[in-house]
C-alpha cells in the first residue's frame, strides 16, 4: 500500500515499503545563457497544487524555471516503491542547499553550498500525475547568470541527452493543473504591442499586453486569499507562456450546485475578436436571472482550448455535466462538447442565429420579405411538417436555394429550430419567442476595446450587482404576497410557491386562459385523450387570428403535454394545458409540473451533496465545500431582515464555539441548527 509522501527528515530507516535514494552531489543538465536575453521565456514560478503528466515534465519545468531565475537544480531525495521500483516522490532543490561534509572541507574545490532553502517537494497522486506539495522560493545567496557546465543526470531510469545547440528549446513542460500559481509576465518586451496574435490559425498563447499576466495572477491570488473556495486553473504552453485561464468565484461555485442543469456558453467576446478573449458559462437562477457559473480567457477558438476549459469546469463541479448546453454555431465547440458532454443535449442559441439575419441576408433583393417568411417558419410552426414546408416555400419563392448560410442553417435545424426541440429542457433560455434574447452576461461592462485590467475591476462590479439583484429578489419573494388577478385556483396555488418573477410569468399564462375559447376532445385511446384548444392570437398587422393547439392528457398518470412545449422551454405549464386541466375538473397543478428550481425556498430545501452518509472521511476538500455551502445558506437567509441578521450572527458565533469545544464532525450539524433557527424567525414573523 502506497504511503503518503514524506520529506527526507520524516522517512524512518525501518520503513519496509519505500526505499529512499540520496542523490546529493548530482547536478542537473542546464545550459544557461550569459545574461537575460530580451526575448527570454519567463516561466511561471512553482506553486503548491501544480500538476504534471510525468516526473520528467515536473523535472523539466523546475529546470527551466531555475535556468531563468539563475540557479542550478539538484535532486535531493527520491522515493521508490520496493516491489515495482516505481518512483512516487521526490525533492528538487537549489544546488546550494546544505553544506559540505566535514571530510570534504579541505578539498580545493570552491565552496558553493550555503544552506539555501529553495526547493519543491512533489509526489505521484491518485490521478497518476505529479503534484507539487511544498514550495520554498526564497534563496539565501545571489542568483547568477554565468554559463554552467552541463552535467548529465539520470531521470526515471533514462539518461537525458545534452543539447549540443545552445539555442535549443527546453523540453516540453506539460502543466496540467495549477490551483495556486505565480506569473511574472508574458514576455520580456518593453512595448505594449502584442507579441503573438490571438486569432491565428493555431493560437498557442494568450495575446496579452505587458503586465496583463501579472495582473491576472495578482487578481486570482487576491481572490483565493480572500476566499479559499475561489477556484482557478492556468494552462501553459510548451514555452511556459500563459495559454488559457479559467476561474470560478465562491458564489458561482455554489450556484453550480443549484443551477447547472441548463448552461449557456457565451463566447461572444472571443468569436467577435474583442480585446479580451473572454468566455463565460451562464445559468439561470430561481428568479429567472442569469447567474455566472465560470469564466475563462482562451488563446483561440480551437477544440483543444474548449476541451481544456470544460475539463477545468468539471473539476470544480465534481464532474457533474449539464442536462442542456446552449452555444453559438461553432464546429470547434461542437466537437469539444461531443467529447466532454456526450450525454448532454447540445443546442444552438436561436437568438444568436436570428441576430445574424440582417448581416447574412441584408444584401438580398427581397430581404424584408425573406426575413418575414423566415420568422414565420421559425416561430409559428408547431409541427415539423409545417416548418419544413414553410422553409422550402421561402427558399423556392425567393430563389435562395444556393445561399450558403441558409443552406448550412437548414442542415443544422434539429439543433436550433424550436419545432425540433420540444423534448429539450431549456429553463427559459430557449429563445422560442421572437422577444426572447440571450444577452452576454457582461453586457454593458465589456466593449470591443476594454483592456484586461479594466475588465478585472468590472468583473467584481458585475458580480456584485448580480448578487444584489438576487438578494433583493429573494427578500421580495419571501416577504410579500403577489397580487392575484383572477379567481383561478392555479394562480392561488402557485402564488405561494414560485418566486415573484417566475410567478408573474405563470400568472400571465393564467390570464391568457381567457383567450382560449374552446376545448374539445379530438381522440381517445384508453386513459389518454387528445384535446384541441382554440386560441385567439394577434397575427400580422395586429389582426386577430384563431390558432389550434393539441394537448395530450393522461388522467391516470396525471400527465398533460401541449404541442407548444411551454413547459420544456420555460419550466411552467402553458394556458392550453391549464385549460385542459380545468376542463377535466383538476383544481391544482400536478406536482411534477411545479419545478423545485423555481420555488422561493429552493436553496433552503435543496442542499446538494450534503449528508453524513455521502461524506468521504478522508477528503478535506469535500468537507470544506459542504461546510461552505451550508454556511452560505445561513448568510442568504440572514439578509432577509434585521431580525434574521441578528439570529444568523448569533448562531454563527455559537456554532464556532461548539466546533472549538467538540470534535470537528459536529460542524455541519451546527450549521444546520443555525439555519433552522433563522427559519424559525421567518415562521414567527408570518
Amino acid at each position: 500500500m502506497e504511503e503518503a509522501s514524506l520529506s527526507s527528515e520524516q522517512v524512518p530507516n525501518s520503513e519496509c515499503n519505500e526505499i529512499q535514494k540520496e542523490e546529493d552531489g548530482v547536478m542537473t543538465e542546464l545550459d544557461y545563457q550569459n545574461g537575460l536575453s530580451e526575448g527570454r521565456k519567463e516561466f511561471v514560478a512553482p506553486a503548491v497544487g501544480m500538476e504534471f503528466e510525468s516526473y520528467d515534465d515536473a523535472y523539466n519545468y523546475y529546470n527551466c524555471y531555475a535556468k531563468e531565475a539563475g540557479f542550478r537544480v539538484r535532486v535531493k531525495n527520491s522515493w521508490f516503491k520496493r516491489n515495482s521500483r516505481e518512483k512516487y516522490g521526490a525533492v528538487l532543490c537549489c544546488s546550494s542547499q546544505g553544506f559540505k561534509r566535514i571530510k570534504d572541507v579541505n578539498r580545493l574545490r570552491k565552496e558553493t553550498r550555503t544552506g539555501c532553502p529553495a526547493m519543491i517537494r512533489m509526489r505521484l497522486v491518485d490521478s497518476k500525475r505529479w503534484r507539487i506539495l511544498e514550495v520554498t522560493l526564497e534563496h539565501n545567496h545571489l542568483l547568477g547568470t554565468k554559463v554552467y557546465k552541463s552535467i548529465k543526470k539520470m531521470g526515471s531510469g533514462t539518461k537525458r541527452k545534452s543539447e549540443s545547440n545552445s539555442d535549443a528549446e527546453v523540453q516540453t513542460v506539460k502543466l496540467y493543473r495549477a490551483l495556486v500559481i505565480d506569473a511574472g509576465g508574458n514576455g520580456g518586451s518593453n512595448s505594449n504591442a502584442r507579441e503573438v496574435g490571438n486569432f491565428t490559425d493555431h493560437p498557442n498563447q494568450l495575446s496579452l499586453k505587458k503586465g496583463d499576466t501579472q495582473a491576472i495572477y495578482n487578481y486570482l491570488c487576491r481572490m483565493q486569499l480572500a476566499n479559499p473556495n475561489f477556484f482557478y486553473l492556468m494552462d501553459l504552453n510548451n514555452e511556459g507562456r500563459l495559454r488559457n485561464v479559467f476561474w470560478v468565484d465562491a458564489r458561482s461555485r455554489a450556484a453550480c450546485c443549484y443551477f447547472s442543469d441548463v448552461i449557456y456558453f457565451d463566447n461572444t467576446y472571443l468569436s467577435n475578436k474583442y480585446e479580451i478573449p473572454l468566455v463565460a458559462l451562464v445559468g439561470i437562477n430561481h428568479h429567472g436571472q442569469s447567474v455566472l457559473l465560470g469564466c475563462g480567457l482562451l488563446a483561440g477558438e480551437t477544440t483543444e482550448s474548449y476541451i481544456w476549459l470544460f475539463k477545468a469546469w468539471l473539476t470544480c463541479t465534481s464532474g457533474r455535466p449539464p442536462q442542456t448546453i446552449i452555444t453559438d454555431r461553432c464546429k470547434a465547440l461542437q466537437s469539444a462538447i461531443a467529447e466532454m458532454f456526450p450525454r448532454s443535449l447540445h443546442r444552438f442559441g436561436l437568438s444568436h442565429i436570428m441576430k445574424r439575419v440582417p448581416e447574412k441576408l441584408g444584401g438580398l433583393r427581397n430581404y424584408d420579405a425573406i426575413r418575414k417568411a423566415m420568422i414565420k417558419a421559425v416561430y409559428e410552426a408547431l409541427k415539423v411538417i409545417e416548418f419544413e414546408t414553410a422553409w422550402v416555400f421561402m427558399v423556392q419563392r425567393f430563389g435562395v436555394g444556393d445561399h450558403e448560410w441558409l443552406r448550412s442553417l437548414y442542415e443544422d435545424r434539429v439543433r436550433w429550430a424550436p419545432v425540433y426541440l420540444k423534448e429539450t429542457f431549456f429553463a427559459g433560455m430557449s429563445a422560442a419567442r421572437p422577444a426572447d434574447i440571450l444577452n452576454p452576461f457582461f453586457d454593458r461592462y465589456v466593449h470591443k476595446q476594454t483592456p484586461l485590467k479594466e475588465f478585472l475591476d468590472k468583473y467584481e462590479l458585475a458580480l456584485h450587482k448580480k448578487h444584489k439583484e438576487e438578494v433583493l429578489a429573494d427578500i421580495e419573494s419571501r416577504s410579500s404576497s403577489p397580487l392575484l388577478k383572477t379567481r383561478c385556483s392555479f394562480e392561488l396555488q402557485l402564488s405561494k410557491v414560485y418566486t415573484r418573477e417566475i410567478f408573474k410569468k405563470f400568472q400571465y399564462e393564467v390570464e391568457e386562459m381567457y383567450s382560449c375559447f374552446s376545448t374539445t376532445q379530438l381522440h381517445i385511446d384508453g386513459p389518454i385523450v387528445i384535446f384541441l384548444v382554440k386560441e385567439r392570437v394577434l397575427g400580422e398587422g395586429n389582426r386577430r387570428e384563431i390558432r389550434d393547439y393539441e394537448v395530450l392528457y393522461n388522467r391516470t398518470a396525471g400527465e398533460v403535454r401541449c404541442i407548444c412545449s411551454c413547459f420544456n422551454f420555460y419550466g411552467y405549464l402553458c394556458r392550453h394545458a391549464l385549460c385542459v386541466l380545468n376542463f377535466n375538473g383538476v383544481e391544482e397543478v400536478p406536482p411534477k409540473y411545479i419545478l423545485s428550481r423555481w420555488k422561493k425556498d429552493y436553496k433552503r430545501l435543496y442542499i446538494p451533496d450534503v449528508g453524513s452518509g455521502s461524506v468521504d472521511a478522508t477528503d478535506r476538500v469535500q468537507w470544506f465545500n459542504q461546510l461552505y455551502r451550508s454556511a452560505l445558506q445561513v448568510v442568504e437567509e440572514g439578509v432577509i431582515s434585521l431580525d434574521h441578521y441578528n439570529v444568523a450572527l448569533q448562531a454563527f458565533e455559537e456554532s464556532l464555539n461548539r466546533v472549538h469545544d467538540v470534535d470537528g464532525r459536529q460542524a455541519l450539524p451546527a450549521f444546520e441548527e443555525s439555519l433552522n433557527r433563522v427559519h424559525d424567525v421567518e415562521s414567527r414573523q408570518e
